[in-house]
């Protein structure tokens, strides 16, 4: 019986359908995830970055202060400083000192080649013995002489010599003292030529003039060192330079006009640029008595009360003049927040808190300017973490992360 062709298609089963219909839940599954992937990806690179902030805290004002009467900025300078070079052209053997190593009074930091100087010390004394032993000579001759003149003159009394033969032992006797004396002289003169070379072979051991710290190393043993610049060669002019760190001071320039305010002995208020948050008391020592034409400024040298070793040469400082004469402040629910911290915006007075992660803007009324700080009569209260030194373009309600020590 023939097998209707139509009706066995029929009973087929289409095996490629069904596998694709069981599939197709799970490509979209995963297609789902790939995009909540690359959604994600694109969300955490396109998302503004928190802003890096420092913050302060305000401080209560003390029932006593004194007000500033003059701000102004300058340099810690080292009273006390010098390259240490040599006398003489020579050779470096070695360099016993490092940058930042603290040196003692007559501590040795380099050794020169002194071939030449201890060569000429060798042919010194050589001098020198070669004149003592010529010295020597001439004594003994002076005594034979002396014997000679008495011989003379006892034979010229026994009428057996004439007396032109007691003269001419005479002038020898003279002559040979004559001589002598010269050669003591020389002798002398021998001798410091002695010391003079001695002199030469201790400079070739540099030493350190006072006790200090090493700041700069300026020359490597094989090269050459010169008192006296070489003109463009190679040749260095200093082994290493030494600052006296008890000798750091601060020289600030003050504007003429305002140097009445400045006196011998007033306190001051010194905060360094690399320590926003760190308040240094010092002391006007004087006022340099000239001032400068071009900047029409006078000089003030300033004392740090303080000595520390985070304060190094060169460092930028702002210093505050502060009033002899301490005022009662009648307001005693004024803080202090650093001047930074205040900002001017269309003429009114504000800063920003930092409180959990954002920033809450607050206007506030100011007071009286004192060293590096700002004192607040209303607006802030004591304890409130306020924004210091923040950039640009900060809102009221930015999520903002705190920037971590030692971050500039």
């Amino acid at each position: 019986m023939a097998i209707d062709k139509v009706s066995l298609d029929s009973l087929r089963i289409e095996r490629g359908a069904a596998e694709s219909r069981e599939r197709r839940p799970w490509l979209m599954v995963a297609g789902a995830a790939v995009v909540v992937v690359i959604g994600i990806v694109i969300w955490l690179i396109a998302r503004p970055s928190r802003a890096n902030v420092r913050v302060a805290p305000a401080h209560a004002v003390r029932g006593e202060a004194q007000a500033t009467v003059l701000n102004a900025t300058g340099y810690v300078t080292a009273r006390r400083q010098a390259t240490v070079s040599s006398k003489f052209t020579g050779r470096v053997l070695d360099v016993y000192v490092e940058e930042g190593m603290r040196v003692m009074p007559g501590q040795v930091l380099a050794r020169l080649d002194a071939s030449t100087p201890e060569r000429a010390l060798r042919l010194a004394q050589a001098e020198a013995t070669a004149a003592a032993s010529a010295l020597e000579e001439t004594r003994v001759r002076i005594s034979q002489a002396q014997l000679d003149l008495q011989r003379a003159s006892s034979l010229q009394k026994q009428q057996i010599q004439s007396k032109a033969d007691l003269d001419r032992a005479r002038a020898d006797l003279n002559a040979l003292q004559a001589r002598l004396a010269a050669q003591q002289d020389q002798l002398a003169v021998s001798r410091r030529a002695v010391q003079v070379r001695q002199q030469d072979v201790e400079d070739a051991v540099i030493r350190a003039p006072f006790g200090g710290v090493v700041v700069s190393k300026n020359a490597q043993a094989g090269e050459m060192i010169s008192p006296m610049s070489a003109g463009g060669g190679f040749t260095r002019t200093g082994i290493a330079t030494i600052v006296d760190m008890d000798s750091l001071e601060i020289e600030v320039d003050v504007n003429e006009a305002y140097i009445n305010r400045v006196n011998a002995n007033q306190k001051v208020e010194a905060v360094l640029d690399a320590y926003p948050d760190w308040r240094i008391p010092s002391h006007v020592i004087t006022v340099i008595p000239t001032a400068d034409r071009q900047k029409a400024t006078v000089k003030v040298r300033i004392a740090f009360d303080v000595k520390d070793p985070r304060i190094l040469p060169d460092m930028g400082v702002k210093v505050a003049f502060l009033d002899d004469k301490p005022s009662k402040r009648a307001n005693t629910n004024a803080v202090l927040v650093p001047s930074d911290a205040v900002r001017d915006e269309k003429g009114s007075q504000v800063v920003f808190l930092y409180r959990d992660g954002y920033l809450a803007r607050r206007p506030v009324r100011v007071g009286e300017l004192r060293g590096s700080e700002r004192e607040i009569l209303s607006g802030v209260a004591a304890g409130d973490q306020v924004l210091a030194r923040y950039p640009e373009g900060l809102h009221d309600g930015q999520r903002v992360k705190l920037k971590q020590s030692g971050t500039p």
